[in-house]
């Protein structure tokens, strides 16, 4: 029964060992660095909210963001207390194995030397040596003493090693038990700050739910501004659309007179060629092919080319080849578009929604982001500016992207104009406040049949 625990023991330490090294002292620490100033940003930005009296909605989700992310940080910290434990326990069980070796060459090089003292005389080497049958026997034990000798002196050097290596193992199990002493300082210090997030949480849950009429109110108001931002994106699509609709309408006319002319000029050349050469009989001219146009022989070379078919379905926006990159690349970067801001978070979710601890419910076809006020809004990717426009609280802008669209409401101090082309990071305008007075905006992604698209995972 002994047995089998220990092997079991042994099997569960194995697997500890193993699951420790999937992840690296160096990426743990990588990884806590980084959720730390995660949480520096986010205190950043949630002192700057805090100025207002109210409790807002962008307070609570900064508060729960932060949650989260410390909640994270604690399981990092667990993570690599862990590792330090199954590094204390592996370097304990080196040392206690190194120690039991040192031992057993201590012993056996003791044994030598009660050998050695024994036969110390000159003699008895001697007697050893002259005693043998042959000159080759001699010579075997003369290299025998020798080799007995280096032995003796690879057992003294043996034990030096050893000893220097439990030595170097001991002061890097004193290390790793400094080291997971004051991680244990650091996990009780976050989970001390992780209790003062929670109550700053009930706190502002609670002041909502007294001011929950006035919140709901506030909602409704930001979807009447959603709807009138809907609206006026809606127009700018059928616009866009309409104006890409005439532009092909055109080129298509273009095309079609250029083929009457070609073909009336070929006819007139095969007239003047008959008329020049009247030895020629009808049933000749009859045969001779008319000359092919230029636009017909592009096509017969396009037609002949092995280039294969693309099985994606062209919008009227992409009649252009400008405009069909524009919205591959912008399709390319589904889920690594920068962000519209530099910091942020939140506050309001894409689809329906409620919010934490209320009965407040909404739906949203794009995303509030809570930012400082003033902080700068730029383009998330390259396109032409469609339309600015004032929606009472504040200014928006929508960009197109090909058969894409952006929306970036709630701004003040615009930097662009209709028309303008503009990159990914081209600044246009700076967060106006929201309706608790924190600054917001609302960013939304749509398609040009109308359909809102959840801009979290188009954003990176």
């Amino acid at each position: 029964m002994i047995k089998k625990l220990f092997a079991a023991f042994m099997c569960l330490s194995i697997a500890m060992a193993a699951a420790a090294q999937d992840e690296s002292k160096e990426d743990i620490q990588k990884r806590q660095q980084q959720l730390q100033r995660e949480i520096a940003e986010l205190n950043s930005t949630l002192n700057q909210i805090k100025s207002s009296k109210k409790k807002s909605l962008s307070q609570l989700a900064l508060v729960q963001k932060k949650i989260r992310t410390r909640n994270a940080l604690i399981n990092n910290i667990n993570k690599d207390l862990r590792r330090l434990d199954n590094t204390i326990y592996t370097s304990q069980l080196d040392i206690n194995r190194m120690k039991r070796e040192l031992d057993s060459l201590k012993e056996n090089y003791a044994k030598s030397l009660v050998f050695a003292y024994k036969n110390r005389s000159n003699y008895d080497y001697l007697n050893f040596i002259f005693s043998a049958t042959s000159f080759n026997d001699a010579v075997k034990r003369i290299a025998y003493l020798r080799s007995y000798r280096d032995y003796r002196e690879t057992q003294v050097s043996t034990i030096q090693k050893t000893q220097r290596v439990i030595e170097q193992k001991i002061q890097t199990l004193t290390s790793n038990k400094a080291e997971k002493k004051s991680t244990l300082v650091e996990q009780g210090k976050q989970l001390t700050v992780l209790k003062e997030d929670r109550k700053e949480q009930d706190d502002v849950l609670n002041n909502l739910k007294g001011r929950e009429s006035d919140v709901a109110k506030q909602i409704k108001q930001n979807q009447r501004d959603q709807q009138k931002l809907k609206g006026a994106l809606q127009a700018i699509i059928n616009r866009e659309i309409a104006e890409a609709k005439r532009k092909e309408a055109a080129r298509l006319k273009a095309l079609e007179e250029q083929r009457k002319r070609e073909a009336a000029a070929a006819a007139a050349a095969k007239n003047n060629a008959a008329s020049n050469n009247p030895s020629s009989s009808p049933a000749d001219n009859a045969k001779t092919p008319p000359p092919e146009s230029p636009s017909s022989n592009a096509a017969s070379v396009a037609g002949n080319s092995a280039a294969p078919k693309s099985t994606r379905v062209y919008n009227v926006l992409e009649s252009t080849e400008e405009d069909k990159i524009t919205s591959i690349n912008f399709e390319t970067r589904r889920g690594s578009l920068p962000w519209p801001v530099s910091s942020g978070i939140i506050s309001i979710p894409f689809g329906s929604y409620t919010i934490p601890g209320t009965k407040i419910t909404g739906n949203n076809s794009g995303i509030n982001i809570s930012v400082p006020l003033g902080v700068t809004v730029k383009s998330v990717a390259d396109g032409t500016v469609s339309g600015v426009f004032d929606m009472g609280s504040g200014q928006a802008v929508v960009i197109r992207h090909g058969k894409y669209f952006t929306a970036y409401s709630n701004l003040n101090n615009i930097k662009v104009k209709s028309g303008t082309e503009v990159h990914a990071g081209t600044v246009l305008g700076t967060a106006g406040p929201g309706s608790e007075g924190d600054g917001e905006i609302v960013f939304m992604v749509e398609n040009s049949s109308g359909g809102y698209l959840n801009p979290e995972s188009w954003l990176r």
